[in-house]
Formats: C-alpha cells, structure tokens, sequence
C-alpha cells in the first residue's frame, strides 16, 4: 500500500477515536448531569447528538472511499472494517448519554433517592470499559480486553441490584415510582453501553489478531 493510503488509514483512526471519546464524554456528564441535576450540563450533553451523527456520516464515507480507491487486504482491511462497526455502537453510546440527559432533565426538581443508588458506580464500570476498548483500538493490543466478559458479568448483576432496589422502594411509596421506574431506564441504558463496549473489543481483537472471539452478553444489542 502507498503512504497516502497509511496517511488516510491513520486518520480514519484518528477520527474514530476522537468520536470515542466524545461518545464516552456524552455518556459520563449526562449521569454526572444527573446525579447533580444539572440541567445545562444536560443540554450540552443533547446538543452534542448533532456532532456524533456529523461524525458517523463523515468517517463512514472516508472508510468506503478508502476501500473503493486502494482495496486494501489483510490487517488494513480489517482496521477499516473494524472503524465501521465502532462507530455504529460509539453513535449508540452516544445516543444513550442524550436519552440519560432527557431524563435528568425531567427529574430536575426532584430529590434523588438513596444518592441515586448505584448509578454513579455503574457508570464508571461502563466508562472504564469503554475506555479501555478505545485504548485497545488505538495502541492495536488486545490487553486491555482480556478480562472484558468478568467485568460486563459485574455492570449486569449491578444492574439487577439497581432494578430490584428500586422496585422495593416502589412497593413502599406510590409517589416515587415514576422516579425509581426512571432510574431502572438509566441503569438498562448503561448495561446496553457495556455490551456495545464487549461488541467493540471482539471487533478489535479481530482486527489486531485475524481471530474471532465472543464475549458472552446476556442482553439483546
């Protein structure tokens, strides 16, 4: 392959990651937004949606003009097909932060319950494998997901504590279950986040090594 084409290859993988990690800021300040009822850092994180849709279209064409103009083979084809599928589940993850963000926004002139129960903790679980899965992306390792499929198992079971927390407090008081029915919608948003990281790290794991892998997630992408 011509060094433009590594140049262009090496953009391409530039503009993914860059998207990573507005995905991952949209997603960490809307629960941040949340937890502090911020309604401004809530709009920001929904004006971003605009962005991250921006950024999807604009890698998605220079990846099909790459293929279209140099047909590359082998590892470099693989990184190509790779950036696709992430940008698919980073626009997802995106759009999970801006659902979160409505959220926080309707629950602004209410007091949380319990410290929003274990929501924060659930979110940095998500984040860090988010992180990691870019991690992997950029340095084209396959170290930092090698424990991917233990810690999603973690994020799930928090998630069935978060749901079964909140459904005793609504048992117990009528008046919170709109708010606790709200909560559970966040805790699902970030388990779906988490598994879109684990579907990121087998798609890394296949561009770096040319060897499929499953991470085991127990709910539907």
């Amino acid at each position: 392959m011509t060094e433009k084409f590594h140049k262009e290859l090496n953009t391409l993988k530039k503009d993914v990651i860059k998207m990573g990690h507005l995905s991952t800021e949209m997603l960490k300040k809307s629960v941040e937004a949340l937890k502090k009822q911020d309604i401004e850092l809530a709009k920001w994180v929904d004006s971003k949606k605009t962005s991250i849709a921006t950024m999807d279209h604009l890698i998605e064409a220079k990846a099909f003009q790459l293929l279209t103009l140099h047909q590359p083979m082998a590892k470099d084809l693989r990184q190509i097909a790779c950036s696709l599928k992430m940008i698919t589940y980073l626009a997802r993850i995106g759009r999970y932060g801006k659902d979160i963000a409505k959220i926080t926004i309707e629950l602004s002139d209410k007091p949380h319950i319990k410290k929003l129960v274990s929501i924060p903790h659930m979110a940095e679980m998500v984040c860090s494998l988010i992180d990691d899965a870019l991690l992997a992306f950029e340095k084209e390792t396959i170290e930092p997901l090698k424990d991917f499929s233990e810690r999603d198992d973690d994020i799930d079971q928090l998630r069935y504590a978060i749901f079964r927390e909140c459904l005793t407090y609504m048992m117990e008081d009528q008046k919170v279950i709109n708010q606790c029915a709200q909560y559970m919608m966040v805790s699902r948003y970030l388990e779906r986040c988490g598994d879109h990281a684990c579907k990121m790290a087998e798609k890394i794991h296949y561009m770096v090594t040319g060897k499929h892998i499953e991470i085991d997630v127990k709910s539907n992408q």
